[in-house]
């Protein structure tokens, strides 16, 4: 019988994901836990984990080099993930997220990220042969994140090129260059968050690290811009705010907000991976775009509810 098509999850940065839990962090002195957790992570095995648990079948494409590949490979094992991975010579980065406090009032939760090694000579195109078998069996390309150093500023929108050649459905959760680079191809979805869109198309907004300006203003500006871009290259923007409503493209001159349920975080942390993961799914089923935003937050409110990252339940 043949098999259902895949989805063909990328990410080039792979992670291992140190979490931490505190009742409290002290400044300047040492701080030990008893609760803590390793797990395989990156935006895009978070992605493929959520779609497992959504019953999809997932592949997912990596690179990897050094010491700590094997570790990373059986920790996907355990979780069920099919990984495909291309060698890179540099090692996978840790990254760490420190959960600090009790109540879901005083809990703070900070992520330390690792820059990871550049890969080698030669990875991109180990990765694009993989790719292009890879894409004889998939129905949906999702790529996220950013890419580690040495792959050219060519290889995200190459791969979009070649999904859309294939007429696969492609979803972006990328920003920046790679982001603009890619939209000439015409990606069915990009999934920025409304900060990362902000810094790749609307600057002036950026400052600090948060939007600056008053949020009817930001609102007028990023709606013409995802309104243009939309009707330009023929994709759909769904923009995520946090706690806040989620934007999202509707139609023909259309912008609509979908709310966020107020659900009392244990780890934010792959929350937005989970969202990529349950409106794709929901597209994958044939729901109308609205109602895959609507399950892409159910997704990603429940993956704040568990301490490990990218799951939509134990796991």
């Amino acid at each position: 019988m043949k098999k259902d098509p895949a989805f063909l999850s990328v990410c080039m940065n792979p992670t291992l994901q140190k979490t931490l839990c505190f009742s409290k962090i002290l400044p300047d002195k040492v701080n030990r836990t008893a609760r803590h957790r390793l797990d395989a992570s990156g935006k895009g095995i978070n992605v493929s984990r959520v779609l497992t648990h959504l019953g999809k079948r997932v592949i997912h494409l990596t690179q990897l080099g050094g010491s700590l590949g094997p570790l990373f490979l059986d920790l996907c094992e355990k979780d069920g993930l099919d990984i495909r991975w291309a060698e890179s010579g540099s090692a996978v980065r840790f990254c760490y997220t420190l959960i600090a406090g009790g109540e879901e009032q005083d809990r703070t939760v900070t992520e330390l990220v690792e820059e990871g090694e550049p890969v080698a000579a030669g990875t991109e195109e180990r990765m694009l042969e993989l790719y292009d078998k890879l894409l004889e069996e998939a129905g949906t390309v999702i790529i996220s994140g950013t890419k580690a150093r040495g792959y050219s500023e060519a290889m995200v929108p190459e791969m979009t090129r070649r999904a859309r050649e294939k007429d696969r459905r492609i979803i972006l959760d990328v920003r920046g260059e790679d982001l603009k680079r890619s939209l000439p191809f015409r990606p069915n979805v990009i999934k920025p968050n409304l900060f990362e869109f902000a810094d790749t198309f609307a600057p002036e907004f950026k400052e600090l690290g948060e939007l600056s300006g008053d949020e009817k203003g930001v609102r007028e500006r990023i709606t013409a811009l995802a309104l243009d871009m939309a009707e330009r290259f023929g994709t759909d923007i769904v923009l995520s705010r946090g706690k806040r409503p989620v934007w999202y493209t509707a139609g023909p001159g259309g912008f609509a907000e979908c709310p966020v349920d107020a659900v009392p975080p244990v780890n934010t942390i792959g929350s937005g991976d989970a969202f990529t993961a349950g409106l794709a799914a929901a597209l994958d089923d044939g729901l109308p775009f609205g109602e895959a935003v609507a399950r892409g937050v159910r997704c990603g409110g429940l993956n704040a509810g568990f301490l490990k990252p990218g799951v939509i339940r134990e796991s």
